[in-house]
């Protein structure tokens, strides 16, 4: 079992972040991996509860997402619906499979970056992968959404397409940068996480260009942005 240790200057806030392990292969194939934070109650709860929401959503079969769902029901329901698959067309080989593994991609006093890589394979031409990033102030464990990470989002907007056009090449030749955004001006992507090398912006399969594009990730030095964080990293 891995455990990280992050220590919060201000507060001496103490989290430790140990590996839980989840497989079953009966019938669905379901693997997962993901950072469990240990320590302070009131901060640790407030972490595992939007992990846990994201892996378990991730296999959920329902239109809209679920709030109070574990892992262990997620797990539960979704080997459910294979066995259900299984009765009405038996004569399948087809399994389905959930392969998820999470870590915590970056931390410091200020901020804790955690990543969740999902894979879901229910039929159909080939399985979806997603990647999310969540941000938590380690001292408190509230999750950070964009407006608590960024400040003038609008100037921000400007710096962060000029590092897209520079770091993203289209795959299919006959694409352009713009066709990425389906006619529409840029875009910041849903996921936006920490890193060493700086803030890293992210967009998922088909959250912008087609599938084949895959997933599209572009660095921003720290340097570059300073002025417009208001997480120090």
């Amino acid at each position: 079992m891995m455990a990280l240790l992050i220590v919060s200057c201000n507060e001496d806030v103490k989290l430790t972040f140990e590996t839980q392990h989840i497989e079953k292969s009966s019938d669905a194939f379901i693997a997962i991996n993901y950072p469990k934070a240990m320590g302070t109650k009131a901060v640790t709860e407030k972490i595992n509860q939007q992990i846990e929401h994201v892996i378990a959503n991730e296999m959920n079969m329902a239109d809209t997402p679920e709030n109070d769902i574990s892992i262990s029901q997620a797990v539960s329901q979704f080997d459910n619906e294979y066995k259900t698959f299984k009765q009405d067309f038996q004569d399948t080989n087809q399994q389905w499979e959930v392969d998820v593994e999470g870590k915590v991609l970056y931390e410091s006093p200020e901020v804790i970056s955690i990543s969740l890589q999902s894979y879901i394979d229910t039929g159909g031409a080939h399985g979806n992968t997603r990647i999310t990033y969540l941000n938590f102030n380690p001292e408190t464990g509230a999750l950070l959404e964009q407006n608590d990470i960024i400040s003038n989002l609008t100037e921000f907007k400007k710096i962060a397409q000029k590092a897209f056009k520079e770091q993203t090449k289209p795959k299919d030749n006959d694409e352009t940068i713009e066709d990425f955004f389906f006619g529409e001006e840029f875009q910041l992507p849903e996921n936006i996480g920490f890193t060493k090398d700086g803030l890293l912006l992210l967009y998922n399969n088909y959250e912008i260009a087609s599938y084949a594009q895959g997933v599209t990730k572009v660095v921003m030095a720290y340097d570059d942005i300073r002025g417009f964080l208001k997480v120090n990293p």
